[in-house]
């Protein structure tokens, strides 16, 4: 808004029943340079005085209908005009008009007839005057304005302040999961920016146990101190208190007027301060997640002289909601990884348990074997046996790799090899089971190498899983088609066709996905748990290949294809000798293990293949037997009772024998790969699963080396 200019005409009103003196006096006035404006009456007067601002009015008193004294009373009756100035000019006036027109605010009394010059003079102070008036006005609401415009500028940079300042706090609150570090940053960002002292106290039962995390500075002096306190060393003061009382209610208090000492007895030892560093003021807000209190944030001041005031609460408790999220989003994943720690114990725990009763069944297997038993009723029921052995050994390590496979725990030795070779292998042991159960087998691969990259252990899984996968699909009297080639450049690819029941396009979207089932009946005749293909499409990712389902619907069969790729043949491959066939070497063999059925049936099974056999059930009578008997081939269980664990064993027949000792063999139901890396690392020299099979256990002491 500008000031008004002098130049600017301002208005002056003349009221006067008689036309020729109005005439009179505005040719008086005209001389000013003003606005003059004439109204005939009381009511028109009044009218114009609602309309416009008037630096003056000239008003008579004789007028019909509404006399000059009623219209000034009502004039000053009306808020725009009540202090308008008013000069009566009349051509009769007494004392009574007189007192009475200047008690109704009249600034002068002019008898007519007028004398041009002394109305000029005294209409123009009042013009002047007017003007003056306007001028201030104008300047005080400039100022008014000028200040708004500050005030709300102000305010726009502290709330930009404020904006900023959460949006930073939220991504360091959210930068991380971890919950001591989701604590520390909450400290990092209220001191110094809201308080001189702050501690994160989290509630714990019993009452009163909890544990603090604490920061503060030494104003003026902007350096950062921290400290853990737990609720034994906390002080027993009126801080400890409210704090209490914020757990138990969840809500917020506020303490004033208080002379606590900081940093608290049990940390002034790290961080010596002086007398003057006393909290004055306190703020105490519950941390409030999910319906629950999961603690408490203390902000307090301290000599610096700040307070909390309503802006800096309001951004308190907005920090406060965004840290008691962080912090409860920190439990929440801290419970998850809890929880996933305890499932991996109990996998492995429920894979040692459900192995260990197996193996002594497979060893009683293998025992039949070899005593060359004739009669057919017992050869069927060996068979079912081992049939029923090995699905459920499948059902364990199926569910168990799938639980690695998720966690990204599954660790590939990766090694040169000829997929041919590989896949002729698997097909190989495939091919009994096959043609016994009533299918067709064909193979086709190709008369050269094809050389990739890839855990021969994990592909032959895949391999097995896609034709184990096919058997179980296909009734006997169908097909298996088996086919290895390379029909793009850098790409292997290998295909399992069947002749089973097929997929409809439903099926085939979740083919890979864990626990996925075709066969959806009551009697579950498959069995299975849905894992096989869901394994198969990790593996195949973990070495950078592909797997696809293709199948014409239901009734027209699979097909299974998988590609990896390809990598050059490695140096000698050509001369590279055929594969060591089993042997037939007697070795001495020590057996360690607490299952009495597992100890005695793995003697009798290796008694019968030609070794000499002793059994020791604890670790310490195993390291005795050891030194007495002095063993070739030591198999020795992980789990054993008795303060004495199978890696104990092997780190103390290391120590003692070192490498010239006996060849260690841990053979366990624990077959997680942190198991064999810890077998590994105490000393074992090869790690095996239970339940092992007879041809397993017979390529096993074939390779073994010469001791000494």
């Amino acid at each position: 808004m500008t000031v008004m200019p002098s130049s600017e005409k301002v208005n002056v009103l003349i009221v006067d029943d008689l036309p020729d003196k109005v005439l009179a006096l505005r040719t008086v006035l005209e001389e000013l340079g003003e606005n003059i404006i004439p109204a005939y009456s009381g009511n028109e007067a009044l009218r114009k005085a609602l309309e416009q601002d008037f630096a003056v009015i000239l008003l008579d008193i004789n007028m019909p209908d509404m006399d000059g004294l009623e219209t000034a009373a009502m004039i000053r009756r009306r808020r725009r005009s009540a202090h308008t100035p008013i000069i009566f000019v009349t051509a009769y006036a007494d004392e009574v008009h007189t007192s009475q027109a200047y008690s109704l605010g009249a600034v002068d009394f002019i008898l007519a007839p007028v004398i041009p010059e002394v109305l000029r003079s005294k209409v123009r102070v009042f013009v002047e005057l007017f003007r003056l008036n306007q001028q201030i006005k104008q300047q005080a609401e400039q100022q008014v304005a000028l200040a708004q415009e500050q005030a709300l500028r102000a305010a726009a940079e502290e709330a930009t302040r404020r904006s900023t300042f959460l949006a930073e706090a939220s991504k360091a609150l959210t930068r991380t999961l971890d919950f001591q570090a989701t604590l520390r940053e909450m400290l990092r960002w209220v001191v110094p920016q809201l308080a001189d002292v702050a501690a994160v106290t989290l509630a714990g039962p019993p009452a009163r146990a909890w544990h603090s995390e604490l920061a503060w500075v030494f104003p003026p002096d902007a350096k950062l101190h921290r400290g853990s306190l737990a609720s034994a060393d906390a002080p027993d003061d009126v801080l400890r208190t409210a704090v209490d009382l914020v757990l138990a209610s969840g809500e917020m208090e506020r303490l004033d007027n208080l002379a606590v000492p900081y940093p608290p007895p049990a940390l002034a030892g790290e961080h010596p301060a002086g007398p003057e560093h006393v909290i004055r003021s306190a703020t105490i807000f519950p941390l409030l997640a999910r319906g629950k209190t999961l603690g408490a944030l203390t902000l307090a001041m301290s000599c610096s002289g700040r307070r909390h005031g309503p802006a800096d609460l309001s951004l308190a408790e907005d920090v406060v909601t965004r840290a008691a999220s962080a912090a409860d989003n920190a439990l929440l994943y801290q419970s998850i990884q809890e929880a996933d720690r305890r499932k991996n114990e109990f996998l492995a725990m429920l894979g040692h348990e459900l192995r260990n009763p197996l193996a002594p069944i497979r060893n009683a297997v293998g025992m039949i074997r070899l005593l060359g038993l004739k009669d057919p009723l017992l050869l069927q029921a060996r068979d079912m046996i081992d049939r029923q052995v090995t699905h459920m050994t499948r059902l364990i390590d199926d569910l168990l790799d799938m639980s690695r496979i998720s966690r990204g725990r599954i660790l590939l030795r990766k090694e040169t090899l000829d997929l041919v070779q590989l896949v002729a292998a698997v097909m190989e042991d495939y091919r009994g089971s096959l043609e016994t159960g009533g299918l067709k087998v064909h193979v086709a691969l190709p008369d050269t190498p094809l050389w990739v990259e890839a855990d021969a252990t994990r592909m032959a899984q895949v391999v097995g899983n896609v034709v184990h996968n096919a058997r179980k699909f296909t009734d006997a009297g169908g097909a298996i088609t088996v086919s290895l080639d390379a029909p793009e450049p850098g790409r292997a690819r290998l295909r399992v066709r069947d002749t089973g029941i097929g997929m409809d396009a439903l099926m085939l979207e979740r083919a890979f996905e864990a626990f996925s089932q075709a066969d959806r009946s009551l009697d579950r005749t498959q069995g299975g748990l849905g894992l096989g293909l869901a394994l198969v499409k990790g593996l195949m990712d973990l070495h950078g290949g592909t797997v696809d389902a293709h199948s014409a619907g239901l009734g027209h069969g699979t097909e299974v294809a998988i590609t990896l790729p390809l990598t050059e043949a490695p140096a000698g491959a050509a001369a590279a000798m055929p594969p060591r066939r089993p042997g037939a070497a007697a070795h001495r063999v020590l057996i360690i293990e607490d299952n009495r059925d597992a100890a005695q049936s793995m003697e009798m099974l290796l008694t019968l293949l030609g070794h000499r056999v002793t059994v020791a059930y604890t670790g310490q009578e195993g390291v005795a037997r050891a030194r007495d008997f002095a063993p070739d081939v030591i198999l020795c269980d992980i789990g054993l009772p008795g303060g004495m664990d199978g890696l104990d064993v092997a780190r103390t027949l290391r120590k003692e024998l070192g490498s010239k000792g006996a060849y260690l063999v841990a053979l366990t139901g624990y077959g997680q790969e942190i198991d064999k890396q810890r077998s590994r690392e105490a000393g074992f020299d090869i790690h095996l699963t239970k339940p092992i099979d007879l041809q397993e256990l017979q390529a096993v002491f074939a390779t073994l080396p010469v001791r000494n």
